[in-house]
């Protein structure tokens, strides 16, 4: 188990840093102990919270509403809840969540 992934009973906890204002929103890697994310939207009025959101409720196939910032609301380092995550994106830094 790592410390930016871990299972809560059927939820997923994420530790995130985000990269907001990037070309495209993506996951790219880690960031020391928190996985990194690039997002297209920026840092003003919520909108890179809106789009970490949706970005995750997406790669996760989850609604919006199954995604919650726990910590970190005006940072760039988030502690982020997904509620039972429906799939697992297919990156190196979540292969050990399907084992």
């Amino acid at each position: 188990m790592t410390g930016y992934a871990c299972w809560d009973a059927d939820d997923l906890i994420l530790l995130c840093h985000l990269q907001p204002g990037a070309k495209r929103s993506e996951f790219v890697g880690l960031h020391g102990d928190r996985i990194k994310l690039r997002l297209h939207a920026p840092p003003v009025d919520g909108k890179a919270n809106n789009q970490l959101i949706a970005f995750l409720s997406k790669a996760f196939g989850v609604t919006k509403q199954a995604v919650q910032i726990e910590s970190g609301e005006l940072s760039r380092q988030k502690r982020v809840r997904i509620i039972a995550p429906k799939k697992i994106p297919d990156v190196s830094e979540f292969a050990h969540l399907t084992a």
